[in-house]
């Protein structure tokens, strides 16, 4: 076995590696269950809740 076939093989390999990883990504993003996490995540990122709680800085 030549470092050229070691070298292919390896690059294959990787390559279905990062396609499977992302598509589990994908998978795991669009999940509905996963949905109200997401949704969560977002009003905190975004302190979204003390805004609707009656703070009037933007006013």
């Amino acid at each position: 076995m030549s470092y050229d076939t070691v070298a292919t093989w390896s690059q294959v390999t990787s390559l279905l590696m990062f396609i499977a990883m992302s598509a589990g990504v994908l998978i795991y993003a669009m999940w509905p269950q996963n949905k109200a996490r997401f949704e969560e995540a977002q009003r905190r990122a975004l302190d979204l809740d003390s805004r609707e709680a009656g703070s009037t800085d933007h006013e």
